[in-house]
């Protein structure tokens, strides 16, 4: 997203970082905000600030520029978005068939909401918060620790 603040931006290189890292070598791509993903019911467009996809990427209708198949999409969270990032947006992504974890990055404190999709189709939610915690990722098969995504990173509540 254009115009994001300095802890958005940091903490969304800082989960690509993550992910690259945890990923290389390995059948995921990891793809950054300027590729937007299409959701099959609404024929909605959004630009994720993370997706990543298992497997061959898929775009929409021979384009270079719209995923149609990501397996795991991150929203780091503004004040200003916060609110559509747990709703509507949600509800628009939860129509694609192949995600099954939606991660939610708060900006203002060390805490990271997944929801997972479960095999019945409805969506676990589990809160990781503290520097000391890890998220697993089943939908990507890794494991990230969330002092490697917020360290160093901007004081919380600066």
């Amino acid at each position: 997203m254009a115009g994001v603040g300095l802890r958005h931006s940091s903490l969304g290189v800082r989960m690509i970082c993550g992910l690259v890292g945890k990923l290389r070598g390995r059948n995921y791509e990891v793809i950054n905000s300027d590729v937007r993903v299409r959701a099959p019911k609404t024929g909605s467009y959004l630009y994720p600030d993370v997706s990543v996809v298992c497997g061959a990427v898929e775009t929409y209708q021979g384009t270079d520029d719209i995923l149609v198949n990501p397996s795991l999409i991150v929203e780091v969270l503004s004040p200003s978005t916060a609110d559509y990032d747990h709703g509507k947006k949600f509800a628009i992504y939860r129509e694609i068939p192949s995600l099954n974890d939606y991660l939610l990055v708060h900006t203002d404190e060390i805490l990271i909401e997944q929801y997972a999709r479960r095999d019945d189709g409805k969506w676990l939610l589990s809160n990781h918060a503290g520097i000391d915690a890890t998220l697993e990722l089943a939908s990507v098969d890794c494991t990230l620790n969330l002092k490697d995504i917020y360290e160093g990173s901007f004081e919380v509540g600066s």
